[in-house]
């Protein structure tokens, strides 16, 4: 187990929360992470939803529809174990385990792999996820996370 790696994964979802989210930190978010992507000529999707609405998608040319998929996946992780999917399945590598040995959970209807991050309102909890699929697990999890950090550091929180 790589102890530093859950560390830093909690840490990062203690550290990225916000004071509340609205349709417009959506856009920006969003629209942050596919500027990113754009720079990096990866070809993505993104999902960003709260309260089981979806705020933003954007699949890039070359994104196959298998990519809607995995967002779904992923971010029914988020919705189910209110955090994210990169830490649910690093938590599970660490341990053997697997979705369904230990939730009794279908991999077919959960990803644990890195990309869906939990939108948690500071006083309330997750109230929804932000998404990407396309890039490699610790890849898209980074797009996410810095698109999020950033926004709040604009924002003023951080």
């Amino acid at each position: 187990m790589d102890d530093g790696l859950l560390a830093r994964l909690v840490a990062e979802e203690r550290e990225l929360v916000f004071p509340r989210f609205t349709s417009d930190d959506a856009l920006a978010i969003g629209l942050s992470i596919v500027e990113a992507a754009n720079a990096r000529g990866a070809a993505i999707a993104c999902d960003i939803s709260r309260s089981g609405q979806q705020l933003f998608h954007w699949s890039s040319d070359g994104c196959a529809p298998d990519h809607d998929q995995w967002l779904q996946r992923k971010s029914r992780v988020v919705q189910r174990f209110h955090m994210s999917s990169a830490q649910l399945g690093e938590r599970l590598r660490a341990n053997g385990l697997t979705l369904e040995s230990r939730y009794g959970v279908s991999f077919a209807d959960y990803a644990p792999a890195g990309g869906a991050f939990p939108i948690r309102i500071r006083d309330v909890g997750v109230v929804g996820a932000v998404a990407v699929s396309g890039l490699s697990r610790d890849e898209d999890h980074a797009l996410v996370t810095d698109a999020i950090r950033a926004h709040l550091v604009r924002s003023g929180v951080l």
